[in-house]
């Protein structure tokens, strides 16, 4: 029986398997609303030639004839990797300054040709080439690295090399339960090893987000011998403030943790910890709160902590 996900040609592979399993050919056509001949096409394309036979072939031929000349599209691509942070219409200007008349459209057929379309494939074959010859790096070329990775931050992508070497803090507001007020959750995520701890609190101040790392992260890596490098939070009053009197800036510098912070309405900076929000969330809050009555915090406890470990 053939498979494919893809869905260009599913409706052509559902046709082969539907006749394969009713084992009738005419069945399977009424069924799907094909004819006979297509079935029969369909399946000597899919004998001769497997399921790439299957997808649909463009008739449509380049002319060679519109193409700019080698020289051109040389320049064009050896522009792209010396500058992959200019889009289209710098290139064609700049390449104009040279000598070399290409419009912005001619620059982008260039580009599409060679899988350099966008910014990121630009830049994925710089690496590439660097690595190949060991090239030394232009200011300009330094430059589109660096902001790719500030962009890579930006959008929840971070580099990490081992547990420990970053981990990512924030506050989660629970709600508020009659008997105990506003309920706060602290929720630390190690990058590496997705490791994550939690715990309740009825306020959300410097003192809770360092209790939650003095009373479960920091003995827990000690425990396995891993020393904690860096923290990733956002900017609420919880985790900025000045160094000398503000609690969670000071147990970070007793414990010699370096505090990063994340991007000013960004908040995808932190995706770890979001995305771990959204999961316990649905996966514990929302359950438990509609099938018992929580009157007190101890109770409620249990379950954040426990979740945290399955995860």
């Amino acid at each position: 029986m053939l498979e494919n996900n893809v869905r260009i040609i599913k409706h052509k592979v559902g046709l082969l398997n539907l006749a394969e399993e009713l084992g009738n050919v005419s069945k399977a056509c009424k069924t799907m609303g094909l004819s006979r001949d297509t079935f029969y096409r369909y399946k000597a394309a899919g004998e001769s030639g497997g399921v790439e036979a299957l997808f649909d072939k463009s008739r449509r031929q380049p002319n060679l004839k519109n193409r700019v000349d080698e020289a051109t599209e040389r320049a064009v691509l050896s522009h792209a990797l010396d500058y992959p942070a200019h889009g289209q219409v710098r290139v064609s200007n700049e390449l104009r300054k040279a000598g070399v008349f290409v419009s912005a459209s001619g620059v982008r057929s260039v580009w599409l040709r060679h899988g350099l379309a966008n910014f990121k494939a630009r830049l994925k074959a710089l690496e590439a080439k660097v690595a190949e010859q060991g090239l030394i790096l232009t200011e300009a070329q330094v430059a589109a690295l660096e902001k790719k990775k500030q962009d890579d931050e930006v959008s929840g992508e971070i580099e990490t090399a081992h547990p420990g070497y970053l981990g990512s803090q924030d506050t989660f507001y629970v709600g508020t339960f009659k008997g105990v007020g506003r309920v706060y959750q602290q929720t630390f995520v190690d990058t590496y090893s997705k490791v994550a701890f939690a715990k309740l609190y009825t306020t959300k101040t410097p003192i809770t987000a360092a209790d939650l790392l003095n009373d479960k992260v920091l003995p827990f890596f000690e425990q396995e011998q891993l020393p904690m490098l860096r923290i990733l939070t956002d900017r609420g009053s919880e985790y900025c403030g000045r160094a000398e009197t503000h609690d969670y800036q000071l147990y970070l510098a007793i414990n010699d943790i370096e505090h990063s912070k994340t991007k000013v309405r960004s908040p995808q900076t932190n995706g770890i910890c979001e995305r771990f929000h959204k999961t316990i969330l649905q996966e514990f809050y929302q359950v438990a709160l509609r099938k018992n009555l929580y009157n007190d915090l101890a109770a409620l406890q249990k379950g954040p902590g426990r979740l945290a470990r399955l995860l």
